[in-house]
């Protein structure tokens, strides 16, 4: 880093120094699902369902857990900081031919063997989606309770496995419920689906486990599901505030357009202990495009660290885009995360704060406007150096070569 670049900051009362050392504390969670398209290692997968989808046909898609493994070092090895990765219950990796409702700790001994190699953590989620169980695009809130005991079953072996996760690795595991259910057309009755949600979801949390965190993730619509969501944003908040066990996940392309989770971050620390995120970019609708540095990243980064909840606001990427190199893909969308973040722990948020509460508005916007001049980008590629991966503009031949060399052969 210049000397220039620290003197800039330090005048502010910044010491760049200790600011790095606190982004490197604070872990992202890296999406399994971004290197194979969410297709999973279950017999016969092969496509989605469930109101989500894939575009794109890049060649190089990882097709088994060798392969996505391998992938998943090379973007680890280009995203500084500490990262964790996120699975989803359809990665399972077994000879056996078990289905979802009876997977166990075991099936995922490979992950964790994977993460204590790569010192990270690792969180879960239930797949609710791309399953013959999936009946009229129903889970938990179907009318048939064979469907409904089914996705109970899945839904309790999906937090032992989190609960297994946390003991193998230490820390704590989140475990996160997000299912598709809803309606195409305007439903003739919403409440029952919801009194069966509640209940099926009251069964699955039932169980007391050491290690999980808990949560539920809304969703203003899917595919084929585009008038009536059951697990929309008001039904968890309810769910969550009422059962204070567990909390409620936001994923910034869950909401309407003009909604922004930034905003929403204040208004929920107040009442959960954690609060999860999924970080992704919506365009139009929820469309999962790789994270940019955009306007409500650096927002929503602003948030966590002006409040100072680095480790209660648990950052996970979930976007999946098969249409570019997808080890790129990561490595973006993870890097421009930890840039937003930088960037807000580079702000002199105490003396933001004064001008505000002592109505000191023009200075206010003044000073806000004059510091997006700030030269953070020195501070980065210090801090990419410390990390010991590639700054920006030098970690794009690495995956170019891997290209070359990996993904180019495999069929």
């Amino acid at each position: 880093m210049s000397e220039e670049a620290r003197k800039a900051y330090a005048k502010f009362g910044i010491d760049t120094g200790s600011v790095m050392k606190r982004l490197a504390d604070i872990p992202i969670s890296i999406q399994v699902w971004q290197t194979d398209d969410v297709i999973g290692f279950e017999k016969g997968a092969g496509s989605l369902s469930g109101g989500i989808q894939t575009t794109g046909n890049y060649p190089g898609r990882a097709k088994d857990p060798k392969e996505v493994m391998q992938d998943l070092e090379k973007a680890l090895s280009l995203i500084p900081g500490k990262k964790r990765i996120n699975l989803h219950a359809s990665y399972r990796i077994t000879d056996e031919n078990v289905d979802r409702d009876q997977i166990e700790p075991r099936h995922f001994k490979a992950w964790v063997d994977f993460a204590k190699a790569h010192h990270v953590g690792l969180d879960f989620n239930p797949t609710f989606f791309s399953h013959p169980m999936v009946k009229d695009n129903l889970t938990l809130s179907s009318p048939d309770p064979e469907v409904r005991a089914f996705w109970i079953r899945h839904g309790k072996a999906c937090r032992r496995i989190a609960s297994y996760f946390s003991q193998e690795l230490g820390g704590k595991t989140l475990c996160n419920v997000w299912i598709p259910d809803g309606y195409k057309d305007v439903p003739a009755d919403r409440l029952g689906p919801r009194m069966r949600l509640k209940e099926s979801l009251d069964q699955i949390f039932e169980e007391k486990l050491p290690g999980v965190i808990d949560s539920v993730e809304s969703k203003v619509f899917g595919i084929g599901l585009e008038s009536f969501t059951v697990g929309s944003n008001e039904f968890y908040l309810s769910y969550a505030s009422h059962r204070k066990d567990v909390c409620v996940l936001l994923d910034n392309g869950h909401f309407h357009p003009t909604e922004m989770v930034s905003e929403k971050i204040s208004a929920l620390l107040p009442f959960f202990d954690y609060l999860p995120l999924h970080v992704t970019r919506p365009v139009r609708w929820d469309s999962d495009h790789v994270v940019r540095l955009d306007d409500e990243i650096k927002e929503i980064a602003k948030e966590i660290v002006r409040n100072g909840a680095e480790q209660r606001v648990l950052i996970g990427l979930d976007y999946f885009d098969a249409s570019i190199n997808r080890v790129a893909a990561l490595v973006i969308g993870a890097r421009n995360t930890q840039k937003a973040l930088l960037q807000a722990l580079l702000e002199p948020n105490e003396t933001m704060r004064k001008m505000q509460d002592d109505a000191r508005f023009t200075q206010l916007l003044a000073f806000q406007e004059d510091w997006k001049s700030m030269d953070w980008g020195d501070v980065w590629n210090a801090y990419c150096t410390k990390e010991q991966v590639p700054v920006d503009a030098t970690w794009l031949p690495v995956v170019e070569k891997y290209e070359h060399d990996i993904l180019s052969k495999r069929s």
